[in-house]
């Protein structure tokens, strides 16, 4: 599902771009506006993902037309207001939840007896570390 926040761009004075989301109050940067839409797509996507994963309600995103751009910030060159999109779950299967591959050593006898009864490492260690953390996903 596609999530669509306004977001308040700033081009400062000594270059690049400063970018916050109002109702949010999360903040992002890029040395040049592209790269600052990126980011604030990466900001956007995390925060909400974070909120989802944590089990509590995002804030409903504000009418672009409501947001004064100089309520803010007031250190820049120029501003403006744009609306940023982002499908939070196809962005964190992308970017937060891809595997990793970790080698790791385990005593012989431990590994010969949890090939012999089936045993999948990737899912043991995924449920121990979670555990460990105190993760309950």
């Amino acid at each position: 599902m596609l999530s669509m926040y306004p977001a308040c761009f700033y081009k400062e004075k000594e270059g690049g771009y400063s970018v916050i989301f109002p109702v949010l109050g999360i903040a992002t940067c890029g040395d040049d506006l592209n790269v600052a839409m990126n980011m604030a797509v990466d900001c956007l996507a995390g925060y909400l993902y974070e909120l989802k994963i944590s089990k509590q309600i995002a804030p409903e995103p504000p009418a672009l037309e409501s947001i004064d751009v100089n309520a803010e910030y007031d250190e820049y060159e120029s501003a403006f207001v744009n609306m940023v999109t982002v499908d939070v779950d196809e962005y964190a299967k992308k970017h937060f939840e891809k595997s990793v591959k970790k080698t790791l050593t385990i005593p012989s006898w431990l590994n010969d007896l949890a090939v012999e009864n089936g045993i999948n490492f990737s899912q043991v260690l995924q449920m121990a570390l979670k555990e460990q953390l105190h993760i309950q996903k």
